[in-house]
């Protein structure tokens, strides 16, 4: 089953979706953090849901909006937001579900703000997938997903907007944010047991290099996807990440 709802928190809203197989069923809780200018009815989430629930009935998976980003209310996008409408999903899958079994499956910018999250707050997930992680999202942002064009405006104090399925509105404090919260300057060799990271090695976006070198520095585990894009869009290259995805969560 799939069922939307939303969490009100300090004047929040944040726009999130459910699946599952028996609400009643809950023990284990996937929370999917989407790219930047995705959203929560986001196509990979959806099938790596139905291939995780149709084998493991006691899983779910939560989806959600970042800030600004599907149809968040949101019209400035911020870290500190970014992290604070995470921590507040957390909260509410352990509370509404009685569980502390929670575990996190991110793609790109999303996969960065999850390693943010644990750099700055420690570990709260069992597991944690991470699919072509933007870990070097400031550098990726400046010259792979906004124009020349939108970065000298922006360098001049006029906000753009950038972005796939919606676009976001990104200013130069949101870039100076980006730059200064650079994940390598973190260890997370601590959690790199709990972590696993697949990379398509003809990523468009974020270079596979960037995510061999991470993993390497962190002697954190990497799948390398020969010939996967940025977004997996052979469905042979995604089934099989998620195959490895449901069978790292599994044990």
């Amino acid at each position: 089953m799939e069922k939307y709802f939303d969490i009100n928190e300090a004047g929040y809203s944040i726009r999130c979706k459910l699946y599952c197989s028996d609400l009643h069923k809950i023990k284990k809780i996937v929370i999917f953090g989407h790219g930047f200018g995705g959203h929560k009815d986001n196509k990979a989430a959806e099938k790596f849901a139905a291939k995780l629930i149709s084998k493991h009935r006691e899983f779910c998976v939560i989806t959600f909006n970042w800030p600004c980003h599907g149809d968040d209310a949101r019209k400035n996008l911020q870290l500190s937001e970014c992290d604070t409408y995470l921590t507040f999903v957390i909260e509410h899958a352990k509370q509404a579900f009685g569980t502390e079994e929670i575990y996190a499956y991110a793609t790109s910018f999303g996969g960065f703000l999850f390693l943010k999250y644990i750099a700055e707050h420690g570990n709260p997930f069992k597991k944690i997938a991470l699919r072509c992680p933007a870990i070097t999202i400031y550098d990726s942002m400046i010259h792979r997903i906004m124009s020349q064009d939108d970065y000298d405006k922006i360098m001049k104090g006029k906000p753009v907007l950038v972005g796939f399925d919606r676009k976001i509105k990104i200013s130069k404090p949101f870039l100076d944010e980006l730059e200064a919260a650079d994940i390598r300057k973190h260890d997370f060799t601590d959690y790199a047991d709990d972590i696993l990271i697949l990379h398509g090695t003809r990523d468009e976006v974020i270079p596979f290099d960037v995510s061999a070198e991470f993993a390497d520095d962190n002697v954190i585990e990497l799948i390398a996807l020969q010939n996967g894009d940025h977004r997996f869009t052979d469905p042979k290259i995604m089934d099989l990440a998620i195959h490895n995805i449901i069978e790292f969560m599994d044990h």
